[in-house]
Protein backbone atom coordinates (compact mmCIF):
# COMPACT_ATOMS: atom_id res chain seq x y z
CA UNK A 1 0.00 0.00 0.00
CA UNK A 2 2.41 2.29 0.97
CA UNK A 3 4.97 1.57 -2.06
CA UNK A 4 2.13 1.87 -4.15
CA UNK A 5 0.96 5.36 -2.95
CA UNK A 6 4.77 6.13 -3.12
CA UNK A 7 4.86 5.13 -7.14
CA UNK A 8 1.48 7.24 -7.65
CA UNK A 9 2.78 10.32 -6.12
CA UNK A 10 6.14 9.87 -8.01
CA UNK A 11 4.27 9.61 -11.47
CA UNK A 12 1.77 12.18 -10.82
CA UNK A 13 5.08 14.89 -10.16
CA UNK A 14 6.33 13.74 -13.17
CA UNK A 15 3.43 14.56 -15.42
CA UNK A 16 3.06 17.63 -13.80
CA UNK A 17 6.48 18.87 -14.43
CA UNK A 18 5.98 18.35 -18.20
CA UNK A 19 3.13 19.64 -18.60
CA UNK A 20 3.96 22.82 -17.07
CA UNK A 21 7.14 23.08 -19.41
CA UNK A 22 4.69 21.64 -22.61
CA UNK A 23 7.46 19.12 -23.51
CA UNK A 24 5.63 15.95 -22.34
CA UNK A 25 6.05 13.17 -25.33
CA UNK A 26 2.83 13.00 -27.08
CA UNK A 27 1.14 16.22 -26.14
CA UNK A 28 -1.38 17.31 -28.36
CA UNK A 29 -1.79 21.07 -29.45
CA UNK A 30 -4.86 22.11 -27.02
CA UNK A 31 -8.48 22.27 -28.64
CA UNK A 32 -10.48 24.96 -29.47
CA UNK A 33 -12.33 24.79 -26.46
CA UNK A 34 -9.48 25.04 -24.86
CA UNK A 35 -7.98 27.66 -26.17
CA UNK A 36 -10.87 29.90 -25.40
CA UNK A 37 -11.24 29.09 -21.51
CA UNK A 38 -8.04 29.73 -21.00
CA UNK A 39 -8.11 33.44 -22.24
CA UNK A 40 -11.72 33.91 -20.93
CA UNK A 41 -11.50 36.91 -18.27
CA UNK A 42 -12.30 36.19 -14.72
CA UNK A 43 -15.92 36.76 -13.79
CA UNK A 44 -17.13 37.68 -9.87
CA UNK A 45 -18.91 35.35 -8.11
CA UNK A 46 -20.86 35.29 -5.11
CA UNK A 47 -18.73 34.68 -2.16
CA UNK A 48 -15.48 36.43 -3.85
CA UNK A 49 -13.47 38.66 -1.71
CA UNK A 50 -12.35 41.61 -3.12
CA UNK A 51 -10.41 45.16 -3.12
CA UNK A 52 -11.78 48.25 -4.08
CA UNK A 53 -9.32 51.26 -4.12
CA UNK A 54 -10.01 54.82 -5.35
CA UNK A 55 -6.80 56.55 -5.84
CA UNK A 56 -6.09 58.96 -3.57
CA UNK A 57 -9.76 58.56 -1.59
CA UNK A 58 -9.94 56.58 1.41
CA UNK A 59 -13.19 57.19 2.07
CA UNK A 60 -14.32 55.49 -1.61
CA UNK A 61 -11.67 52.26 -0.96
CA UNK A 62 -12.78 49.31 0.61
CA UNK A 63 -10.54 45.61 1.65
CA UNK A 64 -12.15 42.62 1.64
CA UNK A 65 -15.76 43.41 0.53
CA UNK A 66 -17.80 40.05 0.36
CA UNK A 67 -19.59 39.70 -2.58
CA UNK A 68 -23.19 38.27 -1.58
CA UNK A 69 -25.41 35.66 -2.57
CA UNK A 70 -27.08 38.03 -4.60
CA UNK A 71 -24.03 39.24 -6.39
CA UNK A 72 -24.29 42.50 -5.02
CA UNK A 73 -21.44 44.53 -2.91
CA UNK A 74 -22.13 47.53 -0.68
CA UNK A 75 -20.21 50.47 -1.87
CA UNK A 76 -19.82 54.26 -0.10
CA UNK A 77 -22.69 56.53 -1.31
CA UNK A 78 -23.86 54.18 -4.05
CA UNK A 79 -25.51 51.31 -2.47
CA UNK A 80 -25.47 48.31 -4.06
CA UNK A 81 -23.58 47.41 -6.87
CA UNK A 82 -24.13 44.54 -8.92
CA UNK A 83 -20.50 42.23 -8.81
CA UNK A 84 -21.57 38.94 -9.47
CA UNK A 85 -21.32 37.69 -13.25
CA UNK A 86 -18.88 40.71 -13.79
CA UNK A 87 -15.09 40.99 -14.58
CA UNK A 88 -13.16 43.35 -12.61
CA UNK A 89 -12.79 45.63 -15.42
CA UNK A 90 -16.35 45.73 -16.04
CA UNK A 91 -17.03 46.44 -12.24
CA UNK A 92 -14.09 48.99 -12.12
CA UNK A 93 -15.97 51.25 -15.22
CA UNK A 94 -19.32 51.06 -13.60
CA UNK A 95 -18.02 52.53 -10.16
CA UNK A 96 -15.62 54.66 -11.45
CA UNK A 97 -18.95 56.14 -14.03
CA UNK A 98 -21.04 55.95 -10.44
CA UNK A 99 -18.37 57.94 -8.32
CA UNK A 100 -18.40 60.93 -11.18
CA UNK A 101 -21.10 62.37 -8.90
CA UNK A 102 -19.11 62.71 -6.20
CA UNK A 103 -15.27 62.81 -7.43
CA UNK A 104 -13.38 64.71 -9.90
CA UNK A 105 -12.17 61.89 -12.84
CA UNK A 106 -12.15 59.03 -10.25
CA UNK A 107 -9.59 56.44 -10.90
CA UNK A 108 -10.48 52.80 -9.38
CA UNK A 109 -8.71 49.20 -9.11
CA UNK A 110 -10.84 46.42 -8.05
CA UNK A 111 -8.75 43.34 -7.35
CA UNK A 112 -9.89 40.07 -6.59
CA UNK A 113 -8.43 38.89 -3.28
CA UNK A 114 -10.13 35.55 -2.56
CA UNK A 115 -12.02 34.05 -5.48
CA UNK A 116 -13.91 31.55 -3.50
CA UNK A 117 -16.63 31.52 -6.37
CA UNK A 118 -14.87 29.40 -8.49
CA UNK A 119 -14.65 25.66 -7.08
CA UNK A 120 -13.94 22.22 -8.48
CA UNK A 121 -15.55 18.85 -6.68
CA UNK A 122 -13.63 15.71 -6.31
CA UNK A 123 -14.96 12.51 -5.04
CA UNK A 124 -14.85 8.41 -4.90
CA UNK A 125 -11.86 6.68 -4.80
CA UNK A 126 -9.33 9.45 -4.34
CA UNK A 127 -7.10 10.29 -0.92
CA UNK A 128 -8.83 13.39 -0.33
CA UNK A 129 -12.22 13.65 -1.56
CA UNK A 130 -13.59 17.19 -1.04
CA UNK A 131 -13.97 20.51 -2.40
CA UNK A 132 -10.89 22.58 -4.17
CA UNK A 133 -10.52 25.85 -5.32
CA UNK A 134 -10.05 26.29 -8.81
CA UNK A 135 -6.57 27.64 -9.65
CA UNK A 136 -5.99 29.26 -13.27
CA UNK A 137 -5.53 26.36 -16.08
CA UNK A 138 -6.03 23.57 -14.04
CA UNK A 139 -5.86 20.19 -15.56
CA UNK A 140 -7.44 16.95 -14.71
CA UNK A 141 -3.76 15.68 -13.87
CA UNK A 142 -3.13 18.22 -11.38
CA UNK A 143 -6.53 18.10 -9.77
CA UNK A 144 -5.42 14.29 -8.69
CA UNK A 145 -2.19 15.70 -7.30
CA UNK A 146 -4.58 17.58 -5.31
CA UNK A 147 -6.55 14.82 -4.31
CA UNK A 148 -3.25 13.07 -2.80
CA UNK A 149 -3.60 10.57 -5.57
CA UNK A 150 -6.00 7.40 -6.07
CA UNK A 151 -6.88 4.86 -3.30
CA UNK A 152 -5.74 1.12 -4.13
CA UNK A 153 -9.10 0.36 -5.39
CA UNK A 154 -9.57 3.05 -7.86
CA UNK A 155 -10.36 2.15 -11.21
CA UNK A 156 -8.43 4.15 -13.41
CA UNK A 157 -9.90 3.58 -16.47
CA UNK A 158 -13.44 4.86 -15.59
CA UNK A 159 -13.00 8.30 -14.28
CA UNK A 160 -15.85 10.54 -15.03
CA UNK A 161 -15.95 14.52 -15.18
CA UNK A 162 -19.62 16.13 -14.71
CA UNK A 163 -19.93 19.73 -16.43
CA UNK A 164 -22.65 21.95 -16.74
CA UNK A 165 -22.96 23.80 -19.85
CA UNK A 166 -25.63 26.15 -21.03
CA UNK A 167 -27.76 25.04 -18.15
CA UNK A 168 -27.42 20.86 -19.30
CA UNK A 169 -25.17 18.63 -18.04
CA UNK A 170 -22.06 17.18 -19.76
CA UNK A 171 -20.41 13.80 -18.96
CA UNK A 172 -16.86 13.87 -20.16
CA UNK A 173 -14.95 9.95 -19.56
CA UNK A 174 -11.52 10.15 -19.00
CA UNK A 175 -9.27 7.10 -18.94
CA UNK A 176 -6.10 8.16 -16.53
CA UNK A 177 -3.94 5.49 -17.88
CA UNK A 178 -3.87 6.40 -21.43
CA UNK A 179 -3.06 9.92 -19.85
CA UNK A 180 -0.20 8.24 -18.25
CA UNK A 181 1.05 6.73 -21.08
CA UNK A 182 0.62 9.56 -23.87
CA UNK A 183 -2.03 7.54 -25.68
CA UNK A 184 -4.49 10.24 -25.84
CA UNK A 185 -3.32 13.71 -23.98
CA UNK A 186 -6.14 15.37 -24.91
CA UNK A 187 -8.10 13.38 -21.80
CA UNK A 188 -6.16 15.88 -19.44
CA UNK A 189 -8.80 18.56 -20.49
CA UNK A 190 -8.56 21.69 -18.36
CA UNK A 191 -10.81 22.37 -15.47
CA UNK A 192 -14.03 24.77 -15.45
CA UNK A 193 -16.05 26.40 -12.40
CA UNK A 194 -18.21 23.86 -10.50
CA UNK A 195 -16.72 20.65 -12.52
CA UNK A 196 -17.22 17.34 -11.03
CA UNK A 197 -14.65 14.44 -10.99
CA UNK A 198 -15.81 11.37 -10.04
CA UNK A 199 -13.12 8.11 -9.65
CA UNK A 200 -15.47 5.00 -9.13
Amino acid sequence: MKKHFIFISICLAFILTYTASNVYAGEQKPSAADTKFSVNPYRIGSGDIIDITTWKELDFSREEILVRIDGKISFPLLDDVQAGGRTPLELKKDIQNKLKGYISNPVVTVTIRSPASKRIYILGEVVNTGEYPLVKNLTVLQAFALAGGFTEWASKKEIILFRKENGKEKTIRINYKDILKGKDFSQNVQLQADDTIIVP
